[in-house]
């Protein structure tokens, strides 16, 4: 882990992170993330540590425009592939620390069958298959505003 990485706070960027080119951005957290998949963590603290809300990627972009960039970007699209090839490994790590929490999604009936049958097809649990739907992106564009 490089100095500044160690450096940042998990509540709030670091004011070095403001003065940051988003490429130098970018190369950083690409950076902390090969690190933590060479550590080989499960996909739970892997993603908490990359993608989640602390996550170096939002520690990185605090600002949504540059945060939607870098998304669209290569190096977002390989630490996807990383967090995928570790939810290969463990579907759900006994001995991760972090809780699970239940959500309860209400859906038309049409989904709900379409979700199932697919999940059928691939051979992988209704909350798998949501679970790897929910870790992608969606264009902003195609979620609805309340």
């Amino acid at each position: 882990m490089s100095e500044f990485t160690q450096q940042l706070s998990l509540d709030t960027p670091a004011p070095e992170v403001a003065v940051m080119e988003p490429a130098e951005k970018a190369q950083e957290a690409f950076r902390f993330a090969m690190e933590q998949f060479g550590r080989n963590p499960d996909w739970i603290t892997f993603f908490r540590e990359v993608l989640g809300v602390g996550g170096i990627v939002r520690r990185m972009f605090p600002n949504p425009q540059e945060l939607a960039v870098f998304e669209q970007g290569p190096m977002f699209a390989e630490i996807q592939q990383m967090l995928a090839r570790l939810r290969e490994k463990s579907k759900h790590p006994e001995d991760c620390d972090e809780p699970t929490r239940v959500i309860t999604v209400r859906l038309p009936k049409s989904l709900h069958e379409l979700l199932r049958h697919e999940a059928h097809e691939r051979k992988t649990s209704m909350n798998q298959l949501c679970i790897s739907k929910l870790l992608q992106l969606i264009d902003e564009k195609l979620v609805p505003t309340d």
